[in-house]
């Protein structure tokens, strides 16, 4: 809908989505826009959902300012895993695709209508293809999409691509998850074992990073014993080098269905 936005309410517990309007609202109507400093000096964000924040939410003092000044919904000066999906859920509304590029002297008319909170990203859960396994809703993220080679450090662009899930999972306190990492032939058994071990953690860590409980994981690894391909290949060595993450008990047609 061009020339809308969705915003979040400050300090209140319903969340708001786009709505039509006839005529145009400012966006300072509904929300607090100004400064980037506070007293001149720089805002420094501090809590459990800094992490989850979104990077131009995260690195600018105008974005800081933005969550403080919108999000920070029992004033404690801190932000929660809740407050940072509030912010983040807001911000991609007002942004759109590229929120790299957002203008933060813009403003959007908008109009804001009440909607259940507690959500998660249907389409990009849907996007992650969950395939159905005996132990619940299983998706796959293929090594150069995670992890530098034979490394398990994670990829800068890897937090955005976990990003929904642990959304899920934080709307989701009940489901709980395996997550196993899987090597291909190359090396010895005792490397790709420790490495697989590694990475999985690594993933694990994440989630932890974003608001999501460790103690709800169930993390192993594999090393090169459980092939998808032959290893006789690159393209097959490129397969059997993933991480599989399981959500236990899980449907995947739940994640298929439309929104």
């Amino acid at each position: 809908m061009a020339g809308t936005a969705g915003i979040w309410a400050r300090g209140t517990a319903a969340a708001l989505a786009v709505a039509a309007l006839a005529g145009p609202v400012s966006a300072q109507d509904r929300f607090d826009w100004s400064g980037g400093r506070s007293g001149g000096r720089d805002i420094v964000l501090e809590g459990r959902g800094v992490p989850i924040l979104f990077p131009e939410l995260r690195r600018t003092n105008r974005g800081r300012a933005f969550v403080m000044r919108n999000f920070d919904a029992n004033r404690d000066g801190r932000v929660s895993p809740r407050e940072a999906d509030d912010a983040n859920r807001a911000f991609a509304e007002i942004a759109g695709p590229r929120r790299d590029r957002f203008d933060w002297e813009r403003r959007g008319a908008i109009v804001a209508v009440p909607m259940e909170r507690g959500g998660w990203d249907r389409g990009a859960m849907r996007d992650y293809r969950f395939r159905q396994t005996p132990q619940g809703a299983t998706l796959t993220l293929q090594e150069d999409v995670l992890f530098r080679t034979d490394s398990a450090d994670l990829r800068p662009g890897a937090i955005e691509k976990l990003r929904p899930l642990a959304g899920y999972l934080r709307a989701n306190p009940g489901v709980r998850v395996a997550i196993v990492g899987h090597t291909d032939s190359r090396g010895s058994d005792a490397h790709n074992q420790d490495l697989s071990e590694r990475r999985a953690a690594s993933v694990r860590a994440a989630f932890d990073q974003m608001g999501v409980t460790r103690a709800r994981f169930r993390v192993e690894g594999r090393g090169e014993r459980d092939p998808v391909a032959s290893n006789a290949n690159a393209a097959g060595m490129r397969q059997n080098r993933r991480v599989e993450v399981t959500l236990l008990g899980q449907r995947a047609d739940r994640f298929a269905m439309p929104d």
